[in-house]
C-alpha cells in the first residue's frame, strides 16, 4: 500500500508537510502521441469574464488522453504506471498486441507486465472491463458508464470504488462512494477493482505556495469584506455574526445572494428516478 512522504522540519512550511509516495511510478516519460496541450482559462468563459473564482497561475502541464471506453476484444499488457498531473489517480500505460498504446486508470494492485482485457466474457481480474451484468454481486468496481457506450463517468478519483449491490429488471444497483445507491443499466461497462493512490486524501500541503502551483488563488472570507462587496460584509461597530448590521442572523449567502449551507441548489433532473437511496439519508438520521 502506498504511503505519504514526510520531511524534516527545516522551515515552517516543511513542518507537517507531506507528499505523495512516487515509488510505484515506473517512468517519467509519457507517450508523446497521447499528450495534448491544455489551455488554461483561469476560470474565465469565452467572453473573458470570470465565472469561477480563485483560479489562475499554476504549473504548466500536458493533458494525458485517457481512454475511458476501451473497445471490446482489447487485450493489452501494462508497460508502465505513470503520474498524471491532471487527476488524483495514477494512470497505466497499456500496449495492445498490434502496438497501439492507451492510458487507463491504474487500479490498486496493478503491476508492470500484467495483462488487462475488455469484453463480454473476460475474467474477473483487476483492471479488466466488462458489463455489469457479468460482474459478480458484491464486487468493487470503478470507471463506470452511465450510458451504454458513453465511456466511464462515475468513480474515477484516487481510492474510490463502487459496490455492485444487486441486479433486477435490466438494471444494476450500485452503491457509490457518496453512499448513494443508484440504478445503472446492466449493459454499461465498468472496471474491476479500486482506483489506486488511496493515500491521496492524506496529503498535507504545508504552505500556500503549493496551492498556487496547483492553480488555486487565495480566497477571502465574506465577513471581512465591506458591505458593498459581499452580503456577509459590513457591520458598524464590530462584527455581528454573518452579515452583521441589518443582516444579523440572516442565512449565509454567496456574493450574488444565493443561499448556501443546507440550501438545495441541484435542480430536479430526470435521472433522479434512478436514485434508490439518497446520499443524504445518513445525514438526516444523525440530525
Amino acid at each position: 500500500m502506498a504511503s505519504t512522504v514526510t520531511y524534516r522540519p527545516t522551515t515552517p512550511g516543511r513542518r507537517g508537510m507531506t507528499n505523495q509516495d512516487l515509488s510505484n511510478i515506473t517512468t517519467k516519460k509519457p507517450v508523446r502521441s497521447l499528450l495534448v496541450m491544455k489551455k488554461r482559462g483561469s476560470g474565465r468563459n469565452n467572453q473573458g469574464r470570470i465565472t469561477t473564482r480563485h483560479k489562475g497561475g499554476g504549473s504548466k502541464k500536458f493533458y494525458r488522453l485517457v481512454n475511458f471506453k476501451l473497445a471490446d476484444g482489447i487485450k493489452a499488457t501494462i508497460e508502465h504506471i505513470e503520474y498524471d498531473p491532471n487527476r488524483s489517480a495514477r494512470i497505466a500505460r497499456i500496449k495492445e498486441t498490434n502496438g497501439t498504446y492507451h492510458y487507463i486508470l491504474a487500479a490498486q494492485g496493478m503491476r508492470v507486465g500484467q495483462k488487462v482485457s475488455s469484453g463480454q466474457e473476460v475474467g474477473i481480474d483487476v483492471g479488466n472491463r466488462l458489463p455489469l451484468k457479468n460482474i459478480p454481486i458484491g464486487s468493487s468496481v470503478h470507471a463506470i458508464e452511465l450510458k451504454v457506450g458513453g465511456g466511464a463517468q462515475l468513480v474515477r478519483s484516487a481510492g474510490a470504488s463502487a459496490q455492485l449491490m444487486g441486479r433486477d429488471n435490466g438494471y444494476a444497483q450500485m452503491r457509490l462512494p457518496s453512499g448513494e445507491v443508484r440504478l445503472v443499466n446492466e449493459n454499461c461497462i465498468a472496471s474491476i477493482g479500486v482506483v489506486g493512490n488511496e493515500q491521496h486524501q492524506n496529503i498535507k500541503l504545508g504552505k500556500a505556495g503549493r496551492n498556487r502551483h496547483k492553480g488555486v488563488r487565495p480566497t477571502v472570507r465574506g465577513v471581512v469584506m465591506n458591505a458593498v462587496d459581499h452580503p456577509h460584509g459590513g457591520g458598524d461597530g464590530g462584527r455581528h455574526g454573518i452579515g452583521g448590521g441589518k443582516n444579523h442572523g440572516a442565512a449565509p449567502k454567496t456574493p450574488w445572494g444565493q443561499k448556501t449551507l443546507g440550501y438545495k441548489t441541484r435542480r430536479r433532473k430526470v435521472t433522479d428516478q434512478f436514485i434508490v437511496r439518497s446520499r443524504h439519508v445518513s445525514k438526516r438520521r444523525r440530525s
